[in-house]
């Protein structure tokens, strides 16, 4: 295979799209291998990157069934889960902490169960 056809950002012809572009029209690049892509260039720095696919050969994206919701209520739910206290925190924790707030930073004086919302 040869070298890929390479664009200036914003002068892809029609027929080609980014992920994010096909995924906007409920497509998916369904497998087909990277058809060109588009380089915008930067002071100082190597070229901003994007990678494009054919419109004529992109799939539906799959729809999701009642088992992959199930999958991603599950995998949320972990994310949300403290691994010190194992409470549901109510927000995704951070990885930088690595556990809900109130875990990463005790409370000195003892009173944590003092704060308004409970």
């Amino acid at each position: 295979m040869g070298a890929l056809p390479v664009f200036r950002w914003r002068l892809a012809p029609d027929g080609y799209a980014t992920r994010r572009q096909l995924r906007a029209r409920g497509l998916r690049p369904g497998g087909q291998c990277v058809a060109a892509q588009l380089e915008r260039p930067r002071r100082h720095r190597g070229p901003l990157v994007a990678y494009l696919y054919r419109l004529d050969l992109a799939k539906p994206v799959r729809p999701m069934t009642p088992g992959r919701w199930a999958a991603l209520a599950k995998a949320n739910a972990a994310r949300r889960t403290c691994p010190a206290c194992r409470r549901d925190a109510g927000y995704v924790i951070s990885t930088s902490l690595g556990t809900c707030v109130p875990c990463a930073y005790p409370d000195p004086d003892g009173s944590e169960g003092s704060t308004p919302h409970g």
